[in-house]
């Protein structure tokens, strides 16, 4: 939440540099208690790195699975620790494959996106990045002798 500093009266609210480390530990110990869990990442201003005063946190997060209504989807999610406040938004692993077909907010989605937490390597295969893989380099034949 916002700070005053000891030499302003003026709200300082909290930038990217204090956001992104609160959320990769939120993120960690989500995925800890919730073994559902194969990826979180937030897009939106901290994303873009132009949020300001009042800015929240937009957190996405996939699930292997989850109750079909999206009310119930955040229920226990305990964002309380994070410097800001936070709009959360939880899909299902073949939720998240049909995001690019959600029009605008989809690609905006695909491409804003910050991932924090990412379970397993595999995943990257199956599900959106922001961030297009990078390719691994191929081992080098061994020469015979």
């Amino acid at each position: 939440m916002p700070t005053r500093s000891l030499t302003s009266s003026v709200p300082r609210w909290p930038d990217r540099a204090t956001v992104d480390p609160a959320a990769r530990t939120w993120a960690q110990r989500i995925a800890t208690l919730r073994p559902e869990v194969l990826r979180i990442g937030y897009f939106g201003s901290y994303a873009r790195g132009d949020a300001g005063v009042g800015s929240d946190l937009d957190i996405i997060a996939i699930v292997e699975r989850a109750p079909s209504r999206a009310e119930e989807r955040i229920l226990g999610w305990d964002a309380v620790s994070l410097p800001v406040p936070v709009d959360l938004l939880v899909y299902t692993l073949s939720e998240w494959a049909d995001v690019s077909r959600r029009g605008r907010f989809g690609e905006t989605l695909i491409k804003e996106t910050v991932w924090v937490y990412e379970r397993g390597p595999q995943l990257e295969r199956r599900t959106h990045s922001a961030k297009p893989a990078t390719p691994r380099p191929r081992p080098r034949p061994r020469a015979r002798t």
